[in-house]
């Protein structure tokens, strides 16, 4: 089963706390590639925030969606993670954004993650490692979803 992950850093060494996390992966299963880190303003912010870096890990992984996030959450905790407010600046964000075909909702764990097909922050560089691969609920292939995305926010690959 492969399970794309998309990981996103804006406070702190964030290329080193993309770097940490993606060493971390291993927990979760092989990572079968790794997309280019893009820089790209904060989603849906009023006020200050340092932009982002964002890249995605494309995992092979025998272990369930549920499992996976929790697996997420404590590399995230591991790396000096503090959640705080939705939204708020963050040293990793470590998102489960597709699982195989899986759909699942259950308490605090959506897949495919709820505004995937919104956001071209995690699209883009999904789409580098996963073009044809088809969203399980829309029916509609990830280069597709990116193709159409609002990439002004995306100010290039590091």
């Amino acid at each position: 089963m492969t399970a794309y992950v998309g990981l996103g850093s804006n406070l702190g060494d964030r290329s080193r706390n993309l770097q940490g996390a993606i060493d971390r992966l291993g927990k979760v299963g092989i990572i079968s590639s790794v997309s280019s880190v893009y820089q790209t303003k904060p989603w849906m912010m009023d006020g200050y925030q340092p932009r982002y870096l964002n890249q995605v890990a494309a995992v092979q992984t025998t272990l369930d969606a549920l499992q996976v996030v929790i697996e997420l959450l404590a590399i995230e905790s591991s790396l000096g993670r503090v959640r705080e407010e939705r939204n708020a600046s963050r040293t990793l964000d470590l998102d489960l954004l597709l699982h195989g075909d899986t759909v699942l909702e259950a308490t605090g764990v959506t897949v495919p993650h709820p505004r995937l097909h919104e956001r071209a922050f995690v699209l883009v560089p999904l789409a580098e490692i996963a073009a044809e691969v088809v969203h399980p609920i829309l029916g509609r292939t990830i280069s597709d979803l990116a193709g159409e995305s609002d990439r002004s926010g995306i100010s290039g690959i590091l």
